[in-house]
């Protein structure tokens, strides 16, 4: 999979953009707040339908604007080439087009292209609660089948369903309000046993890929698990019925695959709390490219990979071994900085307030 041509008008902080991609490795250079992760964030919109960041549509729009626009063109294996248009509008719904064809569910963007980002920020992945952890492994199933994202969404919806219920009973349950609670407990039970069996074959996989992936980048064997721990014993919709009166009473569904952790561990010790950063950082620069890998691997995708600003956050021997890391096929990487000796770019992208200028790499 290859990103051959990105364009954006009033996206960020580009008022208008355009910009050829190597199919190798890309350097976007430029001195912070330039709008080199603005780059990056734009190809992750296509891909995800949103920002690796986790902010709003309205907030990628220029200021002053009245919506975005993002055209890519791809290019796939085996050489078709596919046009996509995104206009984000401050004001109603985003359409997206695939060769000038409106797409009826957005959705049906899933799959075209995939990406696997890489940022100072995934230090939280391990250090942080672990609601980045359930997007991190919920992420890594769309990406490896993207029929779960309907899945994703449907666990979204009853959850909102359910909770909105739950707080307009306001502590006391009748038989109206019961009865409904009966149809929403069903449908979670149902869902959210299909969420939690997905993450924990989809984690049981994974664990060789990120115990291989860790040995690579902190350049030493360390036993690495990842348990997952539910937030319900036996099956879930027992687990409702016996947590009724509580999530009535707080107004809230305090159980389901919304409340379960993942947890990792080094050396048999919680890397949340035992690891040094360095460990921590490797682990999550692990996580990352055990989750592309088995995308890789199961013949689905080839990511493009972004790495946003990662080597400035890394010592020299980290960043030259996440370099050997990397597996091959498009990269673009932003730096403010330096780029470790071995990252010899086959283009270089020089940004300064919002204007693109090519380089010459190598």
């Amino acid at each position: 999979m290859q990103i051959r041509t990105l364009e954006l008008q009033n996206f960020r902080s580009y008022e208008d953009a355009s910009v050829t991609l190597s199919d190798g490795l890309t350097a976007i250079v430029g001195e912070n707040g330039q709008g080199k992760t603005n780059l990056l964030e734009a190809i992750s919109w296509i891909a995800g339908m949103g920002s690796f960041r986790g902010v709003p549509d309205d907030a990628l729009i220029r200021l002053g604007a009245d919506a975005a626009i993002l055209r890519a063109t791809v290019v796939s294996p085996d050489g078709r080439e596919q046009l996509i248009e995104a206009e984000l509008p401050r004001v109603g719904r985003n359409r997206i087009q695939v060769n000038r064809q409106l797409l009826s569910r957005a959705r049906d963007l899933l799959g075209v292209v995939q990406v696997t980002v890489f940022s100072p920020d995934d230090l939280d992945l391990v250090k942080d609660g672990p609601a980045l952890r359930r997007r991190w492994i919920d992420e890594a199933l769309v990406s490896r089948y993207p029929k779960h994202d309907a899945v994703r969404s449907d666990l979204e919806r009853i959850l909102k369903q359910r909770n909105a219920l739950l707080r307009s009973a306001r502590g006391r349950l009748d038989g109206d309000t019961a009865f409904t609670l009966d149809v929403w407990d069903e449908k979670l039970a149902a869902t959210g046993q299909a969420v939690r069996d997905a993450r924990e074959t989809l984690l049981a996989e994974m664990a060789p890929r990120l115990a291989g992936a860790y040995d690579a980048v902190a350049r030493q064997a360390t036993a690495v698990e990842t348990l997952y721990e539910p937030s319900w014993d036996g099956d879930l919709a027992s687990a409702l019925v016996a947590s009724r009166d509580y999530d009535v009473r707080r107004g809230v569904s305090t159980v389901g695959p919304h409340r379960d952790e993942i947890l990792l561990r080094l050396g048999g010790a919680p890397a949340r709390t035992h690891a040094s950063q360095g460990e921590q950082r490797s682990l999550a620069l692990a996580l990352r490219l055990a989750a592309d890998a088995i995308v890789r691997e199961a013949g689905v995708a080839e990511p493009v990979l972004l790495l946003d600003d990662v080597f400035s956050e890394l010592d020299p021997g980290r960043a030259e071994a996440l370099l050997g890391a990397l597996p091959g096929g498009q990269r673009l990487l932003t730096t403010a900085a330096w780029l470790p000796p071995a990252a010899v770019p086959d283009s270089v992208l020089r940004v300064e307030a919002g204007r693109i200028t090519e380089a010459s790499g190598g």
